[in-house]
This record gives structure tokens, sequence and C-alpha cells, in this order.
């Protein structure tokens, strides 16, 4: 059973004990064990490690540990480009699509609402959840780490804000999404994409006032929600505005 020091850098010393933290820690392994089972034996999700250097070289999760290695492991890079050495997983999802675990609804909402494909139901169960995102090779969000262990999912993110504005910043900044900003142009009850509709065609369905008021409106391709540019959507415009982009454009959410 080879021994080997690892030592764990930046929030990913979050995941360990207190007294575990930012400092080198003596694992014995399983004969042949992979540097991806040792790294969740220790109690990091393998979602949250963007670079592994075993004794300065990077590599795999595959990777045997063996007697006497010294092993690295960091989170994402947030302002050096690694790319050239990055060994541990495909490159990110080219077209991000996310699955939320139950405690983010407000976090599913919030991604819709700027065009992002998210499913989220509050009673998926673990395996459902790394079931769909493998299929669908989808990006899991959540709190819970032990889900993101699970083998079979290759991409996630761990949430540490609990406020849901937070959460949406955390995510677009860890996965670079800023540029890919689609406000107002899904759902964020059903997830569906939105169409222009004329107002005669959903005028027996709105408020009186608003059909006084607002000229332009949108209807749900899934769950034919109506949507119109009213104070909610004004909201909206201002979080986006909040998140560094000023979301002037598209469709509204009522």
């Amino acid at each position: 059973m080879p021994n080997a020091e690892f030592r764990f850098y930046e929030e990913l010393n979050d995941f360990l004990p207190p007294e575990r933290r930012k400092c080198r820690l003596l694992y014995r392994a399983a004969d042949r064990a992979s540097v991806k089972h040792a790294i969740e034996a220790l109690g990091v999700p393998h979602t949250e490690v963007e670079l592994i250097l075993a004794n300065g070289e990077s590599v795999d999760f595959a990777y045997t540990v063996k007697e006497g290695d010294v092993i690295s492991v960091y989170p994402q890079f947030e302002s050096l480009d690694i790319t050239p050495v990055l060994r541990v997983r495909e490159r990110s999802l080219r077209e991000p699509r996310f699955i939320a675990d139950s405690h983010l609804g407000a976090l599913a909402k919030k991604l819709r609402m700027l065009g992002f494909d998210t499913r989220y139901q509050n009673n998926y169960t673990d395996s459902e959840m790394a079931r769909i995102s493998a299929a669908e090779r989808r990006v899991v969000l959540t709190r819970d780490r032990d889900l993101l262990m699970q083998r079979v999912i290759t991409h996630g993110c761990y949430i540490r804000a609990l406020d849901s504005r937070q959460q949406l910043a955390q995510v677009l900044s860890r996965l670079d999404l800023y540029g890919s900003i689609a406000p107002f142009t899904r759902c964020m009850c059903c997830n569906a994409m939105l169409a222009p509709v004329q107002k005669d065609a959903v005028l027996h369905r709105l408020p009186p006032k608003t059909a006084q008021y607002y000229e332009r409106y949108w209807i749900c391709a899934g769950c034919e929600r109506v949507y119109w540019e009213g104070s909610h959507y004004r909201r909206m415009q201002q979080l986006i505005g909040d998140l560094g982009n000023n979301g002037t454009a598209g469709n509204p959410e009522d």
C-alpha cells in the first residue's frame, strides 16, 4: 500500500477538516488506487479539480498513486491560462447546459432568465441527476459534494453561496459564461424557449391593465405561459446590469 503526500490548494481546502487544510497530508492508498479515488477518499469531489501534479508533472484522474508521490491538487485557475497542461477531463462543454438539485430552484430560474438550458425538479434523486447529467452532458449544480463524487458525473459545480444572486455570479464566473448570456429567451418556469406572439392572440389571457399598457408579448413553447415587459422584467434587467451586462435586449418576463 503506497504512501503519498497530498496538498490541496485554495478553495479545495473547504472540503477538508480544519486541521487538514493548507498542509501536506500523508495518505496511504490502496494498491493500484487511482489519484481520483484518493482525492475523493480525502473528501474533495473530482468535479472541483482542474489540475493535478504528481511529482511536478500534470496527470489525469487515472494516474496510479505510487510510493513516495508528492501530489498537488488545484481548483480552477481564474487568471492563468493552463490549457496546455490540463489532463483531468475533457475540455469544457461547448454549449453549457445545467441540471440543478432540489436546493437550487432560485438559481435555476435565474439561469433560465439569462437563456441557459437548466433542468430542475425539486424531487430529483441523486441517481436521476447523475443519469441525466451523463446522458444529456449537463453540468451538475449542487451543494451536495457526495453527489459530485458519482463516477458518471464529469462536469459539476459545487455551489458555495446561499444567496441565489451570489450563486449565479459564481456559476457565470467559474464557467466564463458572461459572453453567452441571452436574456429573456427561455421560460423561467419550464425551461422551454420563448417566441413572439401577437397581442390579439393572447388578449383574452391578459389582465386589463396589462393589455392597456403593453404591446409586445412572448409565449412559452412548452407551458404556453405569456410574458410581457412588466415590473418583473425591469427588476431582472437590473440584476443583469449588476452582473456586468447591460441586458437591454430581447424577450421579457411578466
